[in-house]
């Protein structure tokens, strides 16, 4: 009979519930009894569970965050609270509606410090190692994203890119966007370590990068803005490293790279490109892929069929 009067205004707290037991009772024309405390005593359980469970929530993110760690999964949440994964999913979820934490991806969360509420997520370069140990996937940080942590600043990508093994589905948290891209041999690209607030983030060398830019210069604005790019990366390149990166890629990208760095004013660079190319490849291959080669002029030195005029900044 506890559904006749579980609708009455709840008291504020579960040690104030005799008068509003009594005026429940009458309202409701109920008898007396322990079946009503058994009852009662349900109802809190059944009632309060969640608003407890949310505090103690809000209590296992902040030691976290004491700890410096802004990321866990649903798993590690339900041992630390010592709840079921359903009574944990809905903690996390009312801790993600207040704007605390979000999930980049299935079962893994971040937290949200003030300072990146209106991004709602981390910055991908503060999250995307720890997901990717979590998921136990070797990845980068690749082409523009990698530009811009090597010095290149000027051409932000909209999206976060991360070069992985196979494809995956771009991520989409809040304002923060991850892509993906897949080179099978990416474990033989040459890489660095850099630091972020959050940690470490393993990211592609600047050779390589170059490389990349023009591999996948339709995910990088084109092949003028790969142009501009190079040419503001050019600084932190190193003519050996570049060489010995560049047997790792397919000789047209080699080309198009050699090409552009004579045409951005480091022949220098290109020079190192040369000795590579030999034997490897004696096809003409067009500057842009896309583009046909029909009556276009050929470049000696790179073998291209220069099938596209390029402005860029420099």
């Amino acid at each position: 009979m506890l559904e006749h009067f579980i609708d009455a205004p709840l008291p504020s707290h579960p040690h104030n519930w005799q008068e509003w037991r009594g005026s429940s009772l009458r309202q409701a024309g109920l008898p007396k009894g322990q079946l009503f405390c058994v009852r009662l005593a349900k109802y809190y359980e059944k009632h309060y569970s969640v608003q407890a469970m949310h505090k103690s929530a809000t209590h296992f993110i902040d030691d976290l965050v004491s700890r410096g760690q802004y990321h866990f999964t649903t798993a590690e949440a339900a041992a630390e609270l010592g709840r079921s994964l359903p009574a944990t999913r809905a903690a996390l979820r009312r801790l993600k509606e207040a704007g605390r934490i979000a999930d980049p991806a299935r079962g893994f969360f971040v937290i949200v410090p003030p300072e990146y509420r209106r991004l709602g997520c981390l910055p991908p370069a503060q999250f995307v190692p720890q997901l990717m140990e979590h998921l136990g996937e070797t990845h980068y940080v690749a082409l523009l994203s990698a530009a811009e942590l090597l010095g290149a600043a000027h051409h932000r990508p909209q999206a976060m890119q991360v070069m992985v093994a196979t494809n995956r589905r771009a991520i989409v948290c809040g304002a923060v966007q991850v892509r993906f891209f897949a080179r099978g041999d990416l474990r033989a690209t040459p890489t660095v370590r850099l630091s972020t607030p959050r940690g470490m983030v393993t990211v592609a060398s600047a050779e390589a990068t170059a490389i990349e830019l023009v591999g996948y210069a339709q995910a990088c604005g084109g092949l003028e803005q790969v142009a501009t790019v190079i040419a503001e990366l050019a600084e932190a390149l190193d003519g050996e490293k570049l060489a010995v990166a560049a047997l790792q890629a397919p000789a047209a990208w080699v080309q198009r790279l050699g090409y552009l760095l004579d045409l951005t004013g480091h022949s220098d660079l290109a020079d190192h490109l040369l000795p590579g190319l030999e034997g490897r490849s004696a096809e003409v291959v067009p500057l842009v892929a896309e583009l046909s080669r029909t009556g276009a002029e050929r470049d000696a030195r790179w073998r291209i069929a220069v099938n596209a005029s390029l402005s860029f900044d420099t």
